[in-house]
């Protein structure tokens, strides 16, 4: 079953990105893949990540997780960042702690 998924993004404008192997390919469920996170840098986020992290390894077969914290909430995260969790993940999730 294929889906689309709109993503609205509530930060400032920036340069384009480029698309990720999801949005090219599609994701068909997360068995072997690599799922990345962006930690951003509010309180808790990291421990809920790695109980999340811990959840899609085990029960749905994650290959690996990927972690990479922002230097503040109030800033988006470096396009170093970005750049490297597109090469390497098959879905990113941006998260929000508190």
């Amino acid at each position: 079953m294929n889906a689309t998924v709109t993503l609205f993004d509530p930060t400032a404008p920036h340069a384009a990105l480029p698309q990720s192997r999801v949005a090219q390919a599609g994701l068909n469920g997360l068995a072997g893949a690599v799922v990345g996170f962006i930690d951003n840098a509010k309180p808790n986020f990291n421990h809920l990540v790695d109980d999340l992290a811990e959840v899609l390894i085990r029960r749905y077969g994650a290959a690996r997780v990927i972690k990479r914290r922002k230097s503040s909430a109030s800033l988006p995260a470096d396009a170093a960042v970005i750049a490297a969790l597109a090469g390497e993940c098959d879905v990113v999730i941006a998260g929000s702690g508190d």
